[in-house]
Order: C-alpha cells, then structure tokens, then sequence
C-alpha cells in the first residue's frame, strides 16, 4: 500500500513538475519506483479522472446546465428558422425542447464513454506517459501543457467518440418539431437556400448534427482538460482522493 501511495503522489508530483521532489522520491530506497510504476499510477489517476467527468456530464442537466462551455446551443446561422418557430403558439418551447433534447442525448452518450477513455488509457506506452508528465503534449504548445494528458485522449478517442455521440444526436435532430418538419428538415432546407446565393467560402455547414457533436465533445474535453487542471494544482489532495475512491482507504 505504501509504495502504490508513492506511485500516486509521484506521479501528481512529476505533473507540476517538481523536479526536487520527484528526485526525492525516486530516491528513496524504500519505494523502488520505476518510470513503469509511474506511468501505472498516471494511468490510475486518468481514469478515476476521466470517470469524473463523464459522471458529471451522464447524469440529468449535465450538458444542459452544465453552463455556457458545455451547454450545447444551435449555431447563429440556425436563429431564421427558430425565429419562424416561435411566432407560431407554443413555438419557444419547442426551440427550447430542441436545444434540450440535444443536451439530453449528448447526457445518454456521456454514459458510454468511460470503455473508450479506458482503452485509450490502458494502451498508453510509457513514453506517452512521460511526455504527459513533463507537460509535452501534440497540441503544438512549446512550453509546459497543462492539459497534456487531454490533449492524448483526444488523438486518441476522438474518431471512437464521434462514433458514439453522432447517432444519439442525429435522432435527435430528425425528431419532428413542428408541422412534420424536423430541425434537421429545416436546417437543409434553410442553409441549402443559403448556399446557393453566397460565395462558396461564405457558405455554413449543412450538417447540423456535424455541428451539434463536435459541440457537444468541445464539452467532454473541456470538463477533462478542467479535471486534469485541478490535479496539477493541487496534487496532494488529488493523490489522497484517488486513493481514497480506489482503494477505499484513508492514507496514514
């Protein structure tokens, strides 16, 4: 228990970049601790981390109020046509029941996700592992990222997610609103119509569901990229709550 307490603290330790500490630590005679145990507490900690954040997103309200960075909204382009909608009686409330049913199948699709970051994670190599400690991640940044490891799970996750998410959201969106005519329905006719009377580099996205997903995983990796924020800065107590949720023990 000892030395996977060390793991943990280590690898919270490495992430904020204390090299004196780590020094101290990798040290020690006692704990023996290898570049592997290190990636295998990191791998521990993203996944407690990344179960965080889809428990907050699965759950009733968690896109929908989870507030203006997760919440998923129709672009601009979309406000002709609700605009429409809502002149007929009762019509704001099925704008907003569009807005909310999105929400709500992005929720379903939160609950699904966890297997995905789990393979993602348990196929790191220890390379990976180091550069996400030392703050080096694929974003392009040349100085330390705080958000290394999110950056990883996207490369990694984001076709399977896109996957996953996109159908949940499509039926959504071919839902009927109003008149047999879906918001999808709408949105074609509205942007084709568009389309044809503006220059090409002018013209919008006739894929709402397109736009709807990949709001809806900006959401995601924002709330992981926050999770992982939250550990670098305060490694201690991340270190005693992964424990804790892992192991169910107190540390002493």
């Amino acid at each position: 228990m000892k030395k996977i307490i060390l793991i943990i603290f280590a690898v919270f330790s490495l992430s904020l970049n204390s090299c004196d500490l780590v020094s101290d630590l990798l040290g020690d005679s006692e704990s023996g601790l290898s570049n592997e145990d290190i990636v295998a507490g990191l791998k521990t900690a993203l996944e407690v981390g990344t179960d965080s954040s889809a428990n907050a997103l699965m759950i009733t309200d968690g896109y929908y109020k989870g507030g203006e960075l997760i919440k998923i909204l129709l672009p601009p382009e979309a406000d002709p046509i609700f605009e429409y909608i809502s002149l007929i009686p009762g019509g704001d409330a099925m704008v907003e029941d569009v807005i909310l049913g999105i929400n709500r199948s992005a929720e379903g699709a939160a609950k699904e996700v966890k297997p995905i970051f789990k393979d993602a994670i348990t196929n790191m190599t220890i390379e990976d592992g180091m550069n996400i400690l030392n703050g080096v991640s694929a974003s392009g940044k040349t100085d330390f990222d705080s958000t290394a490891a999110t950056v990883y799970l996207k490369t990694q996750t984001y076709s399977s997610l896109v996957s996953l998410y996109a159908p949940k959201i499509g039926t959504e969106l071919d839902r009927e609103i109003v008149n047999d005519v879906s918001t999808n329905n709408a949105w074609t006719t509205l942007t084709s119509h568009y389309n044809s009377l503006v220059p090409p580099s002018e013209a919008v996205n006739t894929e709402l569901g397109t736009f709807a997903t990949e709001k809806a995983l900006n959401g995601l990796f924002y709330k992981i990229g926050e999770e992982e924020k939250k550990i670098r800065k305060d490694p201690y107590e991340w270190a005693i709550d992964i424990i804790k949720k892992v192991f169910g023990s107190k540390v002493e």
